[in-house]
């Protein structure tokens, strides 16, 4: 026969029982709470250049979305294999992201000899950014107008028109090397230890060309102190849409420019990676940030789920390394 126990002992240990579980309902809830700390924005390239200032500009209003600091950390060289590297073996709780581009994300998959990340397989992808298009510019004197007229003056001068590169196996030089394979053309590379003594070099007429990105160009085309012949991308430029593209005059199929994305380390949950899209997306989506990026002639993403940019990823590696193969350029 069971022992009847009076109404109000139950009540107490029904209590009881409710006092237990409150905690632990409490810690899970906290658990869940995200980001509830800072979240390191890792830029693999030096503090001052366009990668890194995009990255300022997400930093300061992601940080007014997600109610945390989000603190910008450069970690340079190698390309932007260092950066990508250490982001690839951070902890995946989404607390470390990296900002990445065209050469840690897919290049340089070809371009190094040793590589000790892979972007298709070490990261969880999480927002596509846009990219910013490259352009293809000549020194004023140049007698062309177009890009048909350059091609004309190649072969009937080859192996002397030369174009400048920010380095072997940098985009500038890959955009050559592109250029050369579609049009049939012997344009001489002359690579240099950055954009800027390149682009010299070809104010002072020292080089004929350099394919460079629109928002370092811009204001030497509106000067009137080079001459833009195409942009290298498959659209025309929102900032400068007078320039017909190089696919246009002939090149069918040439697309070239520098894309930028954000990823976390492989195995971040995916609550966190969602929360973190959502979170990019606001502010990619504000007037703010949508009227700075337009005027830097960033191209935004119309697609920021991270399946997007995964699969981007893969289809970019693929269509670099046969650029790269053909380049001759191998770096350790």
């Amino acid at each position: 026969m069971l022992e009847k126990r009076p109404f109000h002992t139950f009540l107490l240990a029904l209590c009881c029982a409710a006092t237990a579980i409150l905690p632990m309902a409490n810690s899970a809830a906290a658990a869940e709470k995200f980001p509830d700390r800072p979240v390191m924005f890792v830029v693999p390239f030096p503090p001052g250049g366009p990668t890194d200032a995009m990255a300022r500009v997400l930093g300061a209003e992601l940080t007014k979305v997600l109610g945390q600091s989000v603190v910008i950390e450069n970690r340079a060289g190698a390309g932007g294999n260092i950066g990508a590297e250490y982001v690839s073996h951070a902890k995946p709780d989404g607390y470390t992201i990296l900002f990445g581009t065209s050469g840690p994300l897919a290049i340089n998959q070809s371009l190094y000899k040793k590589m000790n990340y892979d972007p298709r397989t070490s990261f969880a992808p999480v927002v596509y950014v846009g990219y910013l298009p490259n352009v293809l510019i000549v020194r004023e004197s140049l007698a062309v107008k177009n890009v048909q007229e350059l091609i004309a003056l190649d072969k009937a001068q080859p192996n002397k028109l030369s174009f400048a590169s920010s380095g072997n196996g940098a985009s500038s030089h890959l955009a050559g090397v592109m250029f050369n394979e579609l049009a049939g053309t012997h344009l001489m590379h002359v690579p240099y230890k950055g954009t800027g003594p390149a682009l010299n070099d070809l104010l002072a007429g020292q080089v004929d060309m350099t394919f460079t990105d629109i928002l370092t160009a811009m204001p030497y085309i509106k000067a009137g102190k080079v001459k833009a012949l195409g942009m290298a991308t498959a659209r025309r430029s929102s900032a400068m849409p007078e320039i017909p593209t190089i696919a246009e005059q002939g090149l069918k199929g040439y697309d070239v420019s520098v894309f930028f994305g954000v990823v976390a380390p492989k195995g971040t949950p995916e609550d966190r990676v969602q929360a973190l899209n959502q979170a990019f997306t606001r502010v990619l989506d504000s007037d703010k940030v949508k009227r700075m990026f337009a005027d830097q002639g960033l191209e935004a993403s119309s697609d920021r789920k991270p399946a997007y940019l995964g699969s981007f990823i893969q289809s970019e590696v693929t269509r670099w390394s046969s650029v790269v193969k053909t380049s001759g350029v191998q770096l350790d």
